[in-house]
């Protein structure tokens, strides 16, 4: 009963990835008005491929430092995002004047009126009409829910998909837990860096999505919460511990944050201040919270490394009563 539990979850997780991503592929084929844009479904082959073996070979068992599912669905939802993303930034996006913006319960359920109304007029042609009510709403509020439903699937899926060996229900616990802040973080760097991108800038819309693309790294991977071997206080050979299998989690929590997320968002964010001459309070307390954060794990970096090295020092040092 527990191996067929595993498996409904593991499918379960799979196919909401697979759906989030026909639906951005939908959406880049129905804004570039190309049906050649459906060829971006070859990425989820992969994803496909890796549900078969692991449902086989694994009875649905996810890894422990890396989840292959994770990363293959970023890998089918990225480019879309991409595409939407220059679309709406670097071409003319006029007919937004006339669209519905989800801003407000009241647009909502004009967006679910109009759908009501269409599928009074012709039954037959149901998927026609909701293809309508969805293309009626605004290109930025589209582009925002596929990053949202992006950032609330990786949480959720995480959650669904059955434990990799070794990892435990209270690693699992905190690394939600962390995802859901990392979500938050890059959710907010995304919308409010490209937002102050006035003008049609190439270079940092590709920047910017570069950055965000970095980001989502962090996501297949569990090094800064996952233990890579036992606590081994009491062990005889405690001294010759290195420091990196004694603090993995706090020397990976340190360089994801220094060179996946809040290093690289307060680069981008500095360059949008200076270069790009963009200035409001958002903009600079979101600066000094990366910066502040930056500072901090370097701080945590230092104290590791000493404290590492005084028990280090103590433990060689301690001779033995006989």
């Amino acid at each position: 009963m527990t191996v067929l539990f595993k498996f409904i979850r593991a499918i379960i997780t799979r196919a909401l990835f697979l759906l989030a991503s026909l639906v951005g592929v939908w959406r880049v084929s129905w804004v570039k008005e190309e049906p050649h844009y459906w060829l971006l479904t070859l990425l989820f082959l992969p994803l496909v491929v890796e549900m078969i073996i692991t449902l086989s070979n694994r009875k649905g068992q996810d890894y422990k430092w890396f989840s292959p599912p994770i990363f293959l669905f970023l890998i089918s939802i990225v480019p879309s995002i991409w595409i939407l993303e220059l679309h709406h930034h670097l071409q003319d996006n006029s007919s937004d004047l006339e669209c519905k913006r989800l801003n407000s319960w009241n647009n909502l359920r004009d967006v679910i009126t109009l759908n009501d109304t269409l599928g009074k007029i012709a039954h037959q042609n149901y998927l026609k009409n909701i293809n309508d009510a969805l293309s009626a709403v605004c290109s930025n509020d589209w582009i925002l829910a596929l990053h949202q439903i992006l950032l609330i699937l990786l949480i959720v899926g995480k959650w669904l998909l059955p434990l990799g060996g070794g990892v435990t229900r209270d690693e699992l616990s905190q690394l939600l837990l962390i995802f859901v802040g990392t979500a938050a973080d890059i959710l907010e760097f995304t919308s409010e860096s490209l937002s102050d991108v006035k003008e049609k800038s190439p270079q940092v819309v590709y920047i910017i999505l570069a950055v965000w693309t970095w980001s989502m790294l962090q996501f297949p991977l569990h090094l800064s919460v996952v233990n890579s071997k036992p606590d081994s206080e009491g062990e005889q050979g405690v001294q010759e511990v290195s420091l990196l299998s004694k603090h993995s989690r706090d020397i990976w929590s340190v360089v994801e944050a220094l060179f996946i997320q809040d290093g690289p968002f307060l680069v981008v964010r500095l360059t949008i201040m200076t270069y790009f001459d963009v200035f409001h309070q958002m903009l600079v307390f979101f600066a000094i919270k990366n910066f502040l954060v930056v500072i901090l794990n370097l701080y945590r970096l230092t104290v590791v490394c000493q404290d590492f090295r005084s028990s280090s020092r103590g433990s060689g040092s301690a001779v033995p009563y006989v």
